[in-house]
């Protein structure tokens, strides 16, 4: 049977962009028309995969006449979708870029209120969508109203099914996700140094702190996020810095979840461990080389992988 992937986005966002020249207060501002991007962690993910050629399936909470453009607009571009209602409207961000200065003024709002029945739902939908073998992406934060050890819930009906479970998230549901059963987490430095009690990690301490994290938790890989210097793989039985290569930066909306989208990409191929961190290094890195919120690009991502496998390893 076919392996299947499963992106799950708990507090999905519509991301409207307009452009203004100049930006002063107590006046009415003339904007462009603007855009409508879909986003929040495994939206991104789902709109990563399909750019390197993946399907999945994309559940998400929604609800309101935003909740039903962020449907359209993922529609629009091919994605399968299984979307839980809520009561609340979904949140809509605004982004300003003021062309006198190309500086960029980015609003975000905390998404609407989730009852208790609503994320029920959605968990009864999640098992009932998930097979032995697949894997579950959960990326983004939690919305209000949900409880910080939902992703607990998430990785009980991820083991059960014997399922992948991959999390990016941060903050309490990060850490209280930890205390269960997951396959792969993909922490930056910070949110590695407060799962591990520590203020700061110096680049001498984050191989030791890796490892000590692993024999501490019932989880399989760790990648650490570096930005743009890599990041760091680790398992039980390898540790590997992955370099990221040098590209003129336009973004990084979504370079995480471009990473994560790379990865599971590799697994899905039966790749190793390395070669999964350094396609993921390589998706993160094509997301930053273009505006707004875009992602990887699978000519970029090949090309930069090409060269990440010539490096020699440091």
């Amino acid at each position: 049977m076919l392996k299947k992937i499963v992106t799950l986005t708990l507090n999905p966002v519509i991301d409207k962009s307009v452009s203004v020249a100049g930006i002063s207060p107590n006046t009415k501002l003339r904007c462009t028309s603007p855009t409508y991007d879909a986003g929040g962690g495994g939206i991104n993910v789902s709109r990563a995969l399909k750019k390197l050629g993946k399907e999945s399936l994309c559940m998400y909470l929604a609800g309101g006449p935003t909740g039903e453009h962020l449907h359209q607009i993922l529609d629009k571009a091919g994605i399968d979708q299984l979307v839980v209602p809520i009561k609340g409207w979904t949140r809509d961000n605004l982004a300003v870029t003021d062309t006198t200065t190309n500086l960029q003024y980015r609003f975000g709002v905390p998404g609407p209120q989730v009852a208790k029945k609503e994320w029920e739902t959605l968990l009864t939908k999640l098992e009932k969508n998930l097979e032995e073998g697949d894997y579950l992406v959960a990326s983004g934060k939690l919305p209000p109203g949900m409880p910080d050890d939902f992703y607990v819930l998430v990785a009980e009906i991820a083991k059960s099914k014997k399922v992948h479970f991959i999390l990016d998230t941060s903050g309490e549901a990060l850490a209280k996700a930890t205390k269960s059963r997951v396959f792969m987490l993909k922490p930056n430095l910070g949110e590695l140094s407060t799962l591990c009690g520590v203020t700061s990690i110096s680049a001498m301490e984050l191989e030791p702190l890796a490892k000590k994290f692993l024999k501490e938790h019932d989880c399989e890989i760790l990648v650490v996020s570096l930005g743009p210097k890599g990041a760091l793989l680790a398992t039980k039985d390898l540790i590997e810095h992955i370099p990221a290569p040098t590209v003129l930066q336009k973004s990084t909306i979504g370079a995480g979840d471009s990473m994560v989208a790379g990865m599971v990409v590799s697994l899905l191929k039966g790749k190793s461990y390395s070669e999964m961190a350094k396609y993921g290094v390589a998706c993160g890195t094509a997301a930053t080389m273009h505006e707004g919120t875009q992602l990887c690009n699978k000519d970029d991502a090949d090309n930069l992988y090409k060269w990440i496998l010539g490096q020699k390893n440091t």
